[in-house]
């Protein structure tokens, strides 16, 4: 499995880069086939900072307030705001990763957000407080680790699938339609459809067209010179305007304004 996040998804990076601090950190071996990376935000502001993310098509689990949160795939636009000084550790979930711990259709909890001791039964409080007393990395992966393997997830083939097939959505920009996607796989689209809805928790043309809003996202965070009509094409929309109602629907703006505004860093 190669996936490693999608750095794009970050709104306004530039803006970001003043406000918080990233650190990416491996799972343990034991839940490599399930958890893509850890995500360790440190943060110290002055007033507030508002930060948005594109969502992709992966479940997160976040120690925040007191609790670890389950926060399912989300259509819409996820903002957090950041004051003062804190910290948060999150686990990135494989595309098709979190059904082995969840034992259930991921489509379940789509577009929610729930506490990690609602989702499995296991109390989270003791995890959660460990992890937000202090942000020294060495100190609360581990405690993350092992709440994670405590629920005891098994190797899933199909989530391993489902997991390479939205790897290659975003390796091969011309896949643009969940058709060519199936065929790939070699499965009717039927049956893609219902893969995706059992270990991503959403359907494919959901997950091509958002990695293609984030294929358009990088483009802008590039800094050079986008032609948004050759592009629009290239990404599979029927035309410019098509990609610019679609990027402003995920992103708040126009594509064009998106990449000129000074916290992107174009």
């Amino acid at each position: 499995m190669s996936i490693a996040g999608r750095p794009e998804a970050v709104v306004r990076p530039k803006a970001g880069e003043r406000a918080f601090d990233v650190e990416r950190v491996a799972p343990d071996p034991a839940l490599a086939e399930f958890v893509d990376y850890y995500w360790l935000v440190r943060w110290n502001v002055s007033g507030e900072h508002r930060q948005q993310v594109v969502p992709q098509p992966r479940v997160h689990i976040a120690a925040e307030d007191g609790r670890l949160f389950v926060h399912g795939v989300s259509r819409g636009p996820f903002f957090r705001t950041l004051t003062g000084a804190g910290h948060v550790l999150g686990a990135a979930f494989h595309p098709g990763g979190f059904r082995a711990l969840l034992k259930g259709s991921v489509r379940a909890i789509s577009g929610t957000v729930r506490t990690a001791e609602d989702v499995f039964g296991h109390d989270d409080r003791p995890a959660a407080a460990r992890i937000l007393a202090t942000s020294a990395t060495a100190e609360i992966v581990p405690v993350l680790d092992a709440y994670l393997q405590a629920c005891e997830p098994e190797p899933d083939p199909a989530g391993r699938e489902a997991t390479e097939l939205v790897d290659e959505v975003r390796k091969r920009p011309d896949i643009v339609r969940a058709e060519q996607l199936a065929q790939h796989a070699g499965r009717s689209l039927r049956s893609l459809q219902r893969l995706f809805s059992e270990h991503v928790g959403i359907g494919p043309k959901w997950v091509i067209q958002r990695s293609r809003i984030l294929d358009a996202t990088a483009a802008a965070h590039s800094g050079e010179p986008v032609d948004w009509s050759a592009l629009a094409a290239e990404l599979g929309f029927s035309d410019q305007a098509h990609l610019t109602r679609v990027f402003t629907q995920v992103v708040g703006t126009a594509p064009a304004t998106y990449r000129r505004d000074p916290g992107t860093g174009a």
